[in-house]
């Protein structure tokens, strides 16, 4: 007599959370924290020498800083952990898609209804930003 099993019901033995995944989440959080602060100082310290953080006339709250970059953080953990998973290299396609997401975040900047000095300090908000999460998450990836 043949006994045969369909693989897809043989219990897999438990492995736990795939631990670069679970590294990811712990750096780009690490990171997101340090990101937003960042953000938040610069902007403080932007309005602090007079420049008029407001578009279209209205005031950007100092915490919306900080809230939106912890925003964006969260996408790019998402995008790493999923990019360590499905990317045969997670590395460079991270790096490369969070670079142009940057540069693609800042085109609202250039366009808003506010003075160059507004939409400079806004742009470099995100390069900011980015500079402190991008590196983090990308140094738990694999080439």
């Amino acid at each position: 007599m043949t006994v045969t099993t369909d693989p897809t019901t043989v219990p897999r033995p438990d492995r736990g959370a795939d631990p670069v995944r679970r590294t990811v989440w712990k750096t780009g959080s690490v990171a997101g924290v340090a990101a937003a602060a960042a953000t938040l100082t610069f902007a403080a310290l932007a309005q602090a020498i007079g420049v008029p953080l407001k578009v279209s006339g209205a005031s950007i709250p100092l915490l919306g800083f900080a809230q939106l970059t912890l925003v964006a953080s969260i996408i790019g953990i998402a995008l790493a952990a999923v990019f360590s998973r499905r990317a045969a290299r997670p590395k460079p396609v991270f790096v490369y898609t969070t670079i142009a997401l940057t540069l693609a975040s800042i085109v609202p900047d250039a366009l808003a209804a506010a003075d160059t000095a507004t939409k400079f300090a806004l742009a470099l908000s995100h390069l900011v930003a980015a500079a402190i999460v991008i590196p983090a998450l990308a140094s738990r990836l694999c080439d």
